[in-house]
This record gives structure tokens, C-alpha cells and sequence, in this order.
């Protein structure tokens, strides 16, 4: 790729051939690391590094794609202009020097009193550390564990849920539900280098951010363990210190399997194919139909963290089986949703012709419907406005809807649905106290098609705008992603066209998507689950424009703002 030339406008960067150059330079990381060569995948790493485009979509994201990009380190600085951020280009290099974090503390859930320490680091290691990730995450991604799941590019919770349907579909099984205690904050520094083994450069680079201190009412601590919460490096390296969990936890059973001798072992299959180790980030579940596998691979597991500076938490760490009562509870939870097997009687078996005497079946658990039934009668109390109302429950209701649109939820929306009216009730009530019920039910609830008792308004355009159901999003299932498979692989159609199926995505994107076959509507690239994406007006509304569905299509997030910056040009030439 040629050099760029640093002197233009940062708006009149060119994009398309950077991301192309980056991309290709990952592809050829990830399959370098496929074949585990070692000196080609530290070259063409060190290559990507050094590259101007390689360092302008590492300062792009920071300081335009990421949502926190607007809040300060400890040199209070908040942003960047176009000028600085061209000026970063030729200062970023992994010189193992890194600035402290600042410390700040969120809510863990909205379910949960406990707060989660968060290191928010400067703009300038925010920066290299996006630069360090375009170079790592792809040598990982091909060495990372196939059911491994959580903050990797093109793979989900969904998938996770997905995993563990397979694994006891056909046959109950026991579960261990394990959760690491505070894992991002007492991961051992010198194990987690040991185990990333990169080149001399990168390892001095990341040891500083491990090192670099927190400041914390005005006083600098320093960090002997743990990854900062909050960098743009830190969960791929939380999945590196995690790496090998599941497949060290099989040798270990392989080795059993080679010990029993006795007879113990299950006929016609080891020990090791039938165990399932589905890990989410830091939680992960084992899965196996003999309990004293179970415990053996909780024994090994606690050495095994112990090892990183890991323990498993006690309180959220426990056995249970996927059809029996163990301690009074059937099924389990796993990442906000309950799997569990029932028994179906006799009749049915025979109706069907049915292999098997139970039914696997995962609901939204019921602590999370609970807590977000909660939150929506929270927002009813917080406002009397109807426009304020209908403008906060509709992107909850749909944004939760979608979640579990993938599983057995009908039943579930359904009842959300009753409650969500009762509360539209009461809510009417006590705004209008002395109106009577005639009157309310007039101007609140309406007749849309076939529904009957809807809530909402008519806008100032005399157009009805209404509050949304749980069962306007249908229920379709998850298609797990495929292995070991990588963005990085270099099989872009099978990646973008995932994209249309993830469960968050929208309709209208989803619809955009197919048509315009999973391509962006600028550059012609297509689309990668680590991409930002968004909408765009064909024609701006301040052109004459319309907000309707012919006038928008998808573009990556720089394209979109190329493609402003062209329509606002475009205008200014026709008023002069």
C-alpha cells in the first residue's frame, strides 16, 4: 500500500483502501498463525504496526467509532481534533511507556447493588492499544478454543445458549455453573505474558499497560495483578489468561479415561467426548451426564485458575442437572436464560414416536424478566408525558423482545404484554384522575389492524404512534456459529451474511442487508461483524429527502460520515 500522505485534512482521508490493506494484513496474520509460523506472523505483525493505515483506523475508532470516546484519562482530554489526530500518527509507536488509568466505578446490572471497578486509560494508549489489537486479536483468533464465546468478533451469547442446546439435547446431563471471582482484576501479569509469548516489543508495550497505575482520588496506586476494565485491549486479554481451559481440562479426563482400568468408564464412549466446556467471557459451564466427572473437572479446574491468580466464587458456583432437583432447583441459568429439560407423558411419546421421555426447552430466566418488569414499571413512574413515555419503553421493550427472540418466548411475551397493559392503565389513571374510563380509553387506547386496546397517541400530524408489544419481534431460532471459524478467515460472504441473523439487529437493517447482499452501499466492501454499521438517508432530509424506507440504505460508519461531508460540500456548491 502506498504511504499516506500525512499533510491532507482528516477529512479527506480515503478510507476504503485502509480498511482493505488492514484486512488483508489480518488474514494473512491469522492464517501465519494457522500454521504456526512463527516468524512470518511476528513480521507481518510488526509491518501492521508500523503502517500509517494500520494507525489511522486505530485513532478512528477511538476518537470517532467507540461510544466512550468522549471521556477523559487522566490528562482530561476528551477529544481530538482532525489536526491532532493526524499529528498522533507520527507519535504512536509501542514504546513500552503507558500513562495511569483513571479509575471510575459503574453499576455491575441493574439487578445489582455491587459496582465494577472500571480503568479508563488516555487517548493516546487508547490509541495504541486499538493499534496493538488490530495486530493480536487475528494470531488468537486462530488459536482460541471453538466454544469460547464471549468478546470475540462474529460470535455471541446466543451462541454460547446455542452450544449447550446441542450438548443435551439428546441426553440429561449434570452442569457445573462456575463464575470467576473479580477475573479481569487478579490476573497474574507474569503468567498472562508468558502465555501471550509475542515479540520483544509487544511484550514490553503490554507489560506497561498492566504496570502503568491507577489514579484514584488523587493518588496513584500501583498494580501488581489484574487487566484494567475498560481498555480496548483488555477482553482479548482476559480470553488469553482463559485460553486452554477447556482444552486442558479434556487432557486432564483423557488421562483418566487411560487410568480406568476398573470398568468405571462409560461404555461406548470416554469420558472426554462426552464432556461440554462452553465458557462466555468469565462464566462458563460444564457439561457431562456422571457427576463425579463433573467434581473431577472442578478439582482440576480450581488448580487450573489458581495457576493464572484465578479462584472460582463460591456464592455462584454450584451443581445441578438438567432434568433432576438438585438443592431444590431443575435446570439452570446461564446468561440470562434458564435451560431445563421437562418430562413429557406417555400419550405424547407415543403421538410422536419419540425417542426420548423429556423436552429441552430455554426460557428467559425468571429473575431477569422480574428485574426487567421492574425497570418498565420504574419508567412509568418517571414521567406523565405520553411522547417522553412511549420514546423510553419502546427501545426497552423491543431491545429485550429481540434478546429472546431465540428461544421458547411466546408464552413469555405474551404475559409481558398483560403487564406492560395494566401498568398503561394505571398510568392513565392517575393522570387523569377525574376523567372517566370512557374518556381515557378514547384517547389512550386505539384499534391498529387486527389488535384491539393499544396504547398510544396521535401526533400533531394526526399520525398514531404507539407503544410496542413483546410480540411484534417473532420467535426464530439461533443458527450457531460453525467451529473455529474467524472474521479473519477470509470467508466474507458466510460472515456478512451472518450479520442478518444476529438476534440484536434490527428489521430494517436486516431488510437492507439482504438487499443490498450484505455490501455497503459507498465503498462496496462487505460487511464484517467487527464493523461499525449505519443507516443512512439516500437523500439527506435537508436536501428534500424523506424518511422512508426506499431512502435508506447501510454504510460503514466512516463511509457514512465520507458521505456527509460529500452531501454537505454538494450543498454549499449549489448556494454559491
Amino acid at each position: 500500500m502506498k504511504e499516506i500522505n500525512t499533510k491532507i485534512n482528516w477529512q479527506s482521508v480515503q478510507w476504503a483502501p485502509i480498511e482493505k490493506f488492514v484486512l488483508n494484513m489480518q488474514k494473512r496474520i491469522y492464517k501465519a498463525s494457522v500454521a504456526k509460523n512463527k516468524t512470518t506472523l511476528t513480521r507481518l505483525q510488526r509491518v501492521l504496526l508500523k503502517s500509517e493505515a494500520g494507525k489511522l483506523k486505530a485513532i478512528r475508532r477511538v476518537t470517532q467509532d467507540n461510544k466512550g470516546k468522549r471521556t477523559a484519562g487522566v490528562d482530561g482530554k476528551k477529544q481530538l481534533t482532525p489536526i491532532q489526530r493526524m499529528d498522533m500518527i507520527h507519535t504512536m509507536k509501542m514504546d513500552g511507556s503507558a500513562d495511569p488509568i483513571r479509575r471510575v466505578y459503574i453499576e455491575k446490572g441493574e439487578d445489582s447493588t455491587e459496582t465494577r471497578p472500571l480503568g479508563i486509560p488516555t487517548m493516546k494508549d487508547r490509541a495504541k492499544q486499538a493499534l496493538a489489537l488490530l495486530a493480536l486479536e487475528p494470531e488468537w483468533e486462530a488459536k482460541f478454543e471453538p466454544n469460547s464465546y464471549g468478546f470475540r468478533p462474529g460470535r455471541g451469547c446466543h451462541d454460547a445458549i446455542e452450544a449447550i442446546y446441542i450438548s443435551i439435547n439428546q441426553k440429561p446431563k449434570y452442569v457445573l455453573e462456575a463464575d470467576i471471582e473479580g477475573c479481569f482484576n487478579n490476573i497474574d501479569h507474569d503468567s498472562l505474558i508468558n502465555k501471550l509469548d509475542t515479540f520483544p516489543e509487544m511484550e514490553r508495550q503490554v507489560r506497561a499497560w498492566l504496570k502503568s497505575g491507577v489514579l484514584e482520588d488523587r493518588i496513584i496506586t500501583a498494580t501488581q495483578r489484574g487487566v484494567p476494565q475498560g481498555g480496548i485491549i483488555s477482553p482479548l486479554l482476559m480470553n488469553v489468561a482463559l485460553h486452554g481451559l477447556e482444552i486442558d481440562t479434556e487432557k486432564h479426563m483423557q488421562g483418566m479415561d487411560r487410568r480406568s482400568a476398573d470398568g468405571k468408564a462409560l461404555p461406548g464412549r470416554t469420558r472426554t467426548t462426552a464432556l461440554s466446556i462452553i465458557r462466555y467471557a468469565d462464566d462458563f459451564v460444564v457439561l457431562h451426564e456422571d457427576i463425579e466427572v463433573v467434581n473431577s473437572c472442578r478439582s482440576f479446574i480450581e488448580v487450573w485458575m489458581s495457576r493464572i491468580g484465578l479462584r472460582l466464587k463460591d456464592a455462584k458456583t454450584r451443581v445441578s442437572h438438567t432434568r433432576k432437583t438438585v438443592d431444590n432447583q431443575t435446570g439452570f441459568d446461564f446468561l440470562g436464560f434458564n435451560i431445563r429439560q421437562y418430562p413429557i407423558g406417555w400419550r405424547k411419546i407415543r403421538k410422536t414416536k419419540a425417542s426420548l421421555k423429556f423436552r429441552t426447552l430455554i426460557k428467559p430466566s425468571k429473575r431477569k424478566v422480574i428485574d426487567h418488569l421492574r425497570v418498565i414499571k420504574e419508567t412509568f413512574n418517571s414521567t406523565k408525558d405520553t411522547t417522553a413515555l412511549i420514546a423510553l419503553l419502546n427501545p426497552k421493550i423491543i431491545g429485550w423482545a429481540r434478546y429472546y427472540h431465540t428461544v421458547v418466548s411466546s408464552s413469555i411475551f405474551n404475559w409481558c404484554n398483560a403487564r406492560i397493559y395494566h401498568l398503561c392503565e394505571i398510568w392513565v389513571r392517575k393522570k387523569h384522575p377525574t376523567q372517566t374510563r370512557k374518556w381515557q380509553n378514547e384517547r389512550y387506547f386505539h384499534t391498529v389492524g387486527p389488535r384491539n386496546w393499544v396504547f398510544g397517541y396521535l401526533s400533531e400530524d394526526k399520525e398514531l404512534i404507539t407503544l410496542k408489544q413483546y410480540t411484534d419481534v417473532p420467535i426464530r431460532r439461533h443458527t450457531k456459529v460453525i467451529g473455529t471459524r474467524s472474521p479473519y478467515d477470509g470467508r466474507g460472504e458466510y460472515w456478512s451474511n451472518r450479520i442478518n441473523i444476529y438476534p440484536l439487529v434490527s428489521v430494517n437493517v436486516k431488510r437492507l442487508m439482504k438487499q443490498q447482499e450484505g455490501k455497503c452501499a459507498w465503498c462496496k466492501q462487505r460487511f464484517l461483524p467487527m464493523d461499525v454499521i449505519e443507516r443512512d438517508h439516500i437523500i439527506p432530509i435537508s436536501q428534500g429527502g424523506k424518511h422512508s424506507r426506499e431512502n435508506f440504505q447501510l454504510l460503514h460508519g466512516h463511509c457514512h460520515r465520507v458521505k456527509t461531508t460529500t452531501d454537505l460540500k454538494n450543498v454549499q456548491n449549489r448556494i454559491m
